[in-house]
């Protein structure tokens, strides 16, 4: 039976035209699935589904998503990240031992780690899902030998904004995206240097985010993302003392946001 499937140009190209036809017509396409984005269940023979291909060095995955939670697209992933993906569709491997959310970043001399909470925010009346980031250690400019911290500076050239009132949401920052893919957070995109997105913030492993977090999220359609400089926020095991500990580094000038689209493409 045909599937009601939007393939993009861009899969198609990768896939190639013979498959993306058979696909169209009910080859080798799930009449149920489950949504790559916000894993709720899907059926590709009622409502429209994405193809969404994920891409290793050596793998690529095809996965279906409810097309109004993300478009087809062609996602660039690593292949780790592309294989644990597959271990978690298939139900190999132990649940609940992915890595720290964290990405290396290069600063001269010496090197810092992003790390990345999850949480809800409410802002305007709405909850909405939010990424707090704060580096572990300060962040110097490439090729810089000061010891100034450079990561608020670095951010609002890049587009984010102050915030002087977290009640109040943030303006969108156009380029940058947040990949949200089989449920999990897997990335932040920021702007390449040839209209593509590379990734700003990379998850070793991709990142589980609550069913509250993942609705927000998609309901939306984008997410809030708040940045602050190391120690500003700290690790807040509740979403109450962590509003709180934006509200002090907004008091003090110590935090930036920009709000960003799901699963840029």
């Amino acid at each position: 039976m045909p599937r009601m499937l939007d393939v993009s140009d861009d899969v198609r190209a990768e896939i190639g035209d013979e498959e993306a036809d058979r696909l169209l017509a009910g080859g080798n396409a799930p009449g149920h699935y489950d949504c790559t984005s916000c894993r709720t269940p899907g059926d590709s023979e009622q409502e429209r589904t994405s193809t969404v291909l994920f891409v290793g060095e050596e793998t690529a995955v095809l996965a279906f998503a409810h097309a109004t939670c993300i478009p087809s697209q062609v996602v660039s992933v690593s292949e780790e990240q592309l294989k644990g993906a597959v271990r978690s569709i298939t139900g190999e491997g132990a649940p609940g031992q992915a890595g720290p959310p964290a990405t290396p970043i290069p600063t001269s001399e010496r090197q810092a780690t992003l790390g990345i909470t999850c949480g809800l925010v409410l802002v305007e009346g709405d909850l909405r899902a939010a990424l707090v980031v704060e580096p572990s250690g300060p962040i110097a400019r490439p090729g810089s030998i000061s010891l100034d911290d450079d990561f608020l500076p670095l951010l609002l050239e890049q587009g984010f904004h102050p915030v002087t009132d977290v009640a109040v949401l943030p303006v969108p920052n156009p380029g940058w995206s947040a990949l949200l893919a089989m449920g999990k957070l897997h990335a932040v995109l920021q702007p390449g240097n040839t209209g593509s997105q590379a990734a700003w913030w990379q998850a070793h492993q991709p990142l589980a985010v609550s069913d509250g977090w993942r609705a927000a999220a998609t309901k939306a359609q984008s997410v809030l993302m708040y940045a602050a400089p190391s120690g500003a926020i700290g690790h807040q095991p509740r979403e109450d003392l962590m509003r709180q500990a934006l509200e002090k580094a907004a008091a003090r000038g110590e935090l930036v946001a920009g709000m960003m689209p799901l699963a840029g493409t």
